[in-house]
Formats: C-alpha cells, structure tokens, sequence
C-alpha cells in the first residue's frame, strides 16, 4: 500500500538514541540520531508511518456512532460508551456489563469495516446475555457476516 504522505527525515548529532515521527499534514518529519544507518532508517520510516496511519485511521473512525448503529439495526442494547484501547494478545474487545463500557483494540482499525463490525454486534450481545450461550449465538449471528469475520480473526491470531 503506498502511504498518503511524504516522508522528510531529519538527521541530527543532538540527538542520541531515540528516533520519533511527527505529522505534519501531508508530511512525516521522522528525527533521528545522524549515527543511524540507512537499513535503520528505512526500517524506522517504515515502522513509524504505519502506526501514524493506523493512529489517523482510528481517529477517522467513529466506533461510538458505528456501534449506535449496529444497536439499533440489530435490535440490541446501546453501550455507554464505545472507544479504542492498546493493542492486547487475548481478546479483540471487552464489554463490561456492569457499566455497559465496550473496550475495541486499536489493531481492528487495520481490518474491513465489516470485521469491526461483527466484534462490535458481539460486545453489544454480551449487554443481552452475559456469556457464550446459545441465545448468545443466535444474537450475534443475526450480523450477516458473523461466520466469515470469525474466520477472518481466526486467521489473524488466536481465536478470541
């Protein structure tokens, strides 16, 4: 994929060991240390304007109104509220029932609309029933993808 933006990389002997990346509309200031080799340097480009993508990408997207949405098409209850949280190994998302507080990893902003989707009509199933039952199920496979974003995730890491 070829990024929206033109990288300007700024070397400098200030500087000692750390290496950091700064938007600045269309373009991404990446400083360095002026020791750093060119193999370090294109891997740091690489790295650091993807997760300014991903950052812009989540901001982009508005997960309390989409999960408002899917609530209402699907005839579930609304979350208070809806938002992004690091990256975790064990779980794609956590709805707490108490609160009603749905948590979605920054990594499913890298994935289709509809994946994000199907977490989201699952969380929102955990505000009716609490578990994996098989009322749960039948909730959650209302989302006409339900299958196919399951096998998505399996395919992405761990079965969550």
């Amino acid at each position: 994929m070829i990024s929206p933006y033109r990288v300007e990389v700024v070397r400098s002997k200030r500087r000692r060991k750390t290496v950091s990346a700064q938007l600045d509309g269309d373009v991404v200031r990446v400083s360095m240390p002026a020791w750093m080799s060119k193999a370090d340097e294109e891997r740091y480009v690489v790295d650091l304007v993807a997760r300014l993508e991903r950052r812009e990408r989540r901001e982009r997207t508005d997960i309390q109104a989409r999960a408002d949405t899917l609530s209402r098409r699907y005839d579930l209850p609304q979350a208070s509220t809806v938002h992004w949280v690091p990256n975790r190994r064990s779980q794609w998302a956590t709805c707490d029932t108490a609160t009603r507080e749905i948590q979605v990893i920054e990594r499913l902003a890298e994935f289709p609309a509809w994946v994000l989707d199907y977490v989201l009509v699952h969380e929102l199933a955990h505000l009716v029933h609490p578990n994996h039952s098989a009322r749960f199920w039948a909730l959650v496979n209302r989302f006409p993808r339900a299958e196919r974003a399951r096998g998505f995730l399996i395919a992405k890491g761990t079965e969550r």
